[in-house]
């Protein structure tokens, strides 16, 4: 397939950028408002509702967005909060911090150049660009982006390119909703045994320090419940690391890869905060569930369930465990591995705890087999992505449309 059509362009002959501001004069009465913090990559986490006779109004609070318009963060790019706003509520406006992009009609398709902008080398030039502007944060200017250089093909072959990513974009959210919902089966299953304990209630329940419990059950501690690794950490050489550094997923502050303090795990793990930010806002440990071959800092323990405790079941359990009351350090928060040992649990009978088990398996087998396939359809599509929107790999525009 020729590539006759593709032409080089500014990337500002092709769109126009913050084309729409509100003023006095909108006199709107409510404003769905988007700040630059609240949106990364293309994953929207709150949109503010303001009344404007009663709620203050950002002063950032200027940009207006129409559907399909491109938002893209001028400050620290390669934290890479934009997107693409498909469906904009009413009254919706964005901070200033953001430049709102839009192709000019007939020029660009908002979906390719979308893409465009969120190709890894072009976050890289602008975050580069950042770090020598004038301000005291790395920020670019909306003339940064006019100026880019881009290669754009027909409209029609655009729009190609563009289905052709958003088609994996959709497998890979898709995976993510099915995550999320296997995530909540699993945390019905746990509140329905272990706080509801709806499966007894035909039989015989007894006072402990943890309220009414099913007869059979008592309180034990944690640390009958697991085993920690931590003391099993092998250090990795620099060259170790660097070897590893592209291969296996990595737990752990980014800040602290060049510690030599890194270890390396295979299996199915539970990862829990050691110290630095070890509990969420309600108290609930932070935690990760993992497996296969990972590294990981020395800011984590380790755990792996034992005495008929699965991987799963520890992490429903300190999932829906408090441990507000074992964090200790004013200064930096820490949860040391006597108090972690020490956290009081319920303990079921041997056989609950295998049926319980036999419920939370499938789960989480098929949550790791859809975390796979989505970081497969990640890696198809960041390695297209390139291939695209340079015209090394063509797209039959008839198949597409």
């Amino acid at each position: 397939m020729s590539s006759s059509g593709w032409r080089e362009v500014k990337l500002g002959e092709v769109c126009d950028i913050n084309k729409n501001s509100y003023s006095a004069q909108d006199n709107w009465e409510y404003i769905n408002y988007l700040d630059t913090g609240n949106i990364t990559e293309n994953k929207i986490e709150c949109i503010q509702f303001l009344d404007t006779r009663t709620d203050k109004i950002p002063s950032r609070a200027k940009r207006k967005v129409y559907e399909n318009d491109i938002v893209y963060s001028t400050v620290r790019p390669n934290q890479k909060h934009y997107g693409i706003i498909k469906k904009p509520l009413d009254n919706m406006l964005v901070s200033t911090g953001f430049a709102v992009i839009s192709g000019k009609p007939g020029e660009a398709d908002n979906h390719f150049l979308y893409y465009y902008l969120t190709q890894q080398h072009i976050v890289d030039m602008l975050h580069t660009i950042g770090e020598h502007s004038t301000s005291a944060y790395p920020s670019i200017k909306p003339s940064d982006i006019e100026n880019l250089d881009a290669l754009m093909p027909p409209l029609n072959e655009q729009k190609a390119i563009a289905a052709t990513l958003a088609c994996l974009d959709d497998k890979i959210e898709l995976n993510n909703r099915i995550n999320k919902t296997l995530e909540e089966m699993a945390q019905a299953i746990f509140k329905s045994w272990f706080i509801d304990f709806e499966p007894f209630q035909d039989g015989e329940f007894e006072d402990s320090e943890l309220g009414r419990i099913p007869k059979g059950w008592r309180v034990g501690t944690l640390g009958e419940c697991i085993e920690l690794f931590d003391s099993k950490r092998i250090p990795l050489s620099s060259r170790q690391r660097e070897s590893m550094r592209k291969i296996y997923p990595y737990y752990g502050a980014a800040s602290l890869m060049d510690y030599v303090d890194d270890f390396i795990f295979d299996g199915i793990y539970i990862l829990l905060g050691e110290d630095g930010t070890v509990i969420d806002d309600n108290g609930y440990p932070i935690l990760q569930y993992v497996w296969g071959k990972f590294w990981v800092n020395n800011h984590a323990h380790i755990l792996k369930g034992k005495n008929g405790f699965t991987e799963e079941s520890i992490y429903m359990l300190l999932k829906n465990t408090s441990v507000q009351g074992i964090v200790t350090g004013a200064v930096q928060p820490k949860i040391n591995q006597a108090n972690l040992k020490s956290l009081k649990v319920l303990i079921p009978s041997h056989e609950t705890l295998k049926k319980y088990n036999h419920l939370l398996e499938p789960i989480f087998a098929e949550k790791r087999r859809g975390f796979e396939e989505k970081q497969a359809l990640i890696s198809i599509r960041d390695s297209l992505l390139p291939k695209l929107m340079s015209g090394e790999i063509r797209v039959p525009v008839e198949e597409v449309q």
